[in-house]
């Protein structure tokens, strides 16, 4: 044979040509003699002829064996560098490739019925993502609702026409797993028709087949305080449940005969809950926040500890007398509202008239009195937490809105400097020794350690443990005398009890002082009975 036929021969060769049809595991599998029928198919192509001949020639003259035959060298203008890691011509074959880089795909293989084992293998497998949106919640397991309906069935075994609502209570904490004290609101949202008895279909639909099952426990708590339609809690919502609490908690039965108290406690126990919890300050409590907060946790341990007082979150009855007790003294002609004048007088004069002007003017929290010069119970509730615990990030809000007298979300020396003047002339007319404000200033930047030094943003006082400080030297003198003292007594208590707030050991303080005032009183009138209940003075 001609040399220059053999070499056009193999230069016009398309590579595709010589690739066999694609074979399928499945195929091979039935038929095992398919590799056979393949390679004796490969012998019988005229280029396999002359490839062979070709590696023959070049074995009897000692050349090194190529395994792609002259074909190669005829195309290597036209294809990369094999890897270093083969030795030369023994590198297996690179992807044909188009002109655009892209890998080329050939037209006559596109119809092939069969395909490529390699292919195969090489296709990524597609996993079946089980669903994980339910509209209504998701559907409990099989295993899980057989349990809950044989309880069910336990329960309701001698009560077949249904249960009332003071029978109700068992099935809210061993079934619902909730506390025992949200049992009348569950028991309204399931009988919808008031007709004072749940039966058991009545409490499956609801709880089972409404999916309430699988829910966590605020979730579960959000719908059922949540009034139809709405997407949020409102302070109204929580009333039901604080009813309940004091109807039933051996912790608050002594109220039983003050139901002014007993409704006043209730108030103050949700001031606080939305003070910590509703974030946005619109009233509007999202189920987000409510699983940010500790709310549940706080719940939970007041449906389990006897002693309210030891619930120190939201519900102990000590904390709700002192801030009582401090509202009723500031309140002096008791209409329930407390003007400038009488915020002055807080913490034995210990604000400035400047901060308590800013607080009247609205510009940290509207006041919800609806009276005009006048700040009502629950705006004296947010102020109150927010004064005695500068530690809490709701109190950092309160009072950086008060420092920030433009509104541009920074406090400058300017406005430090502003409040600290009458701080400043305070000291001056007690014959204290003055701290000029350039002492001051940089007493707060090295506290804070702000990013720049030229302002103070919120996110610097979020960031340091001692920003209460910031305040108490800017408008507090009592606070910022005890800061500067280091007060021994506070130091040895926080050591001593790290886990309790600013606000748990005033609040402790405080009612040790009041309820020893009151014992004083009583022994001196010669009685031991508490005040009244003519509201003339608050216990």
């Amino acid at each position: 044979m001609d040399i220059d036929v053999v070499v056009e021969d193999v230069a016009s060769l398309d590579p595709e040509l010589l690739q066999l049809p694609e074979l399928s595991p499945v195929a091979v599998k039935e038929r095992p003699h398919a590799a056979e029928d393949l390679f004796s198919q490969w012998l019988s192509l005229a280029q396999t002829g002359r490839l062979v001949r070709s590696l023959i020639d070049d074995a009897k003259a000692g050349a090194p064996i190529n395994a792609l035959g002259n074909s190669c060298n005829v195309n290597a203008a036209g294809s990369t560098s094999l890897p270093s890691m083969f030795p030369a011509g023994s590198a297996p074959p690179l992807s044909p490739r188009s002109s655009s880089g892209s890998p080329r795909i050939s037209k006559q293989r596109t119809n092939a019925s069969l395909g490529s084992p390699l292919k195969l293998i090489g296709e990524p497998v597609r996993e079946i993502i089980p669903q994980f949106y339910f509209q209504n919640g998701c559907p409990p397991p099989k295993e899980l609702k057989e349990q809950c309906l044989s309880r069910i069935d336990d329960l309701f075994k001698n009560h077949v026409d249904g249960l009332q609502v003071h029978e109700f209570k068992l099935i809210t904490k061993e079934i619902c797993k909730l506390p025992s004290f949200f049992s009348s609101s569950l028991f309204r949202k399931i009988d919808t028709d008031c007709t004072g008895i749940v039966t058991r279909d009545g409490f499956i639909k609801y709880w089972v087949d409404g999916n309430m099952l699988t829910m966590d426990t605020a979730t579960k708590i959000f719908k059922i305080l949540r009034q139809p339609e709405c997407k949020y809690l409102t302070q109204v919502d929580f009333k039901p449940v604080l009813q309940e609490l004091l109807a039933t908690h051996p912790g608050l039965e002594f109220l039983q005969n003050t139901p002014e108290f007993q409704e006043r406690y209730a108030e103050t126990v949700i001031y606080r809950i939305f003070y910590y919890i509703n974030r946005s300050g619109n009233g509007h409590l999202t189920l987000r926040e409510l699983k940010r907060g500790n709310l549940i946790a706080a719940m939970q341990h007041a449906d389990e500890e006897e002693d309210i007082n030891k619930v120190m979150r939201f519900f102990c009855y000590e904390h709700f007398y002192v801030i009582y007790c401090k509202f009723w003294e500031l309140d002096t002609d008791h209409d329930f509202l407390i003007g400038r004048e009488n915020l002055v007088k807080y913490g034995n004069h210990a604000l400035t008239y400047r901060i308590v002007e800013i607080i009247f003017s609205q510009v940290p929290r509207k006041f919800t009195s609806n009276v005009e010069g006048k700040m009502g119970y629950e705006d004296f509730v947010y102020f109150m937490l927010s004064e005695e615990d500068k530690s809490s990030e709701p109190s950092l809000e309160y009072w950086f809105k008060c420092i920030d007298l433009d509104s541009n979300g920074v406090i400058t020396p300017t406005e430090m400097q502003f409040f600290y003047e009458e701080q400043l002339h305070r000291m001056e007319c007690m014959a204290l020794e003055p701290v000029l404000f350039e002492d001051i200033l940089c007493q707060i930047v090295d506290m804070i350690a702000p990013e720049r030094e030229d302002y103070i943003t919120l996110r610097d006082l979020k960031g340091c443990k001692l920003s209460g400080n910031v305040f108490n030297i800017l408008f507090n003198l009592n606070k910022f005398m005890a800061f500067e003292s280091r007060d021994p007594f506070l130091i040895r208590q926080e050591r001593e009890d790290p886990t309790l707030t600013e606000w748990d050991r005033f609040a402790h303080r405080e009612y040790i002082r009041l309820s020893m005032e009151e014992d004083g009183e009583d022994v001196s009138n010669g009685s031991a009975e508490v005040w009244d209940e003519t509201l003339e003075a608050p216990f």
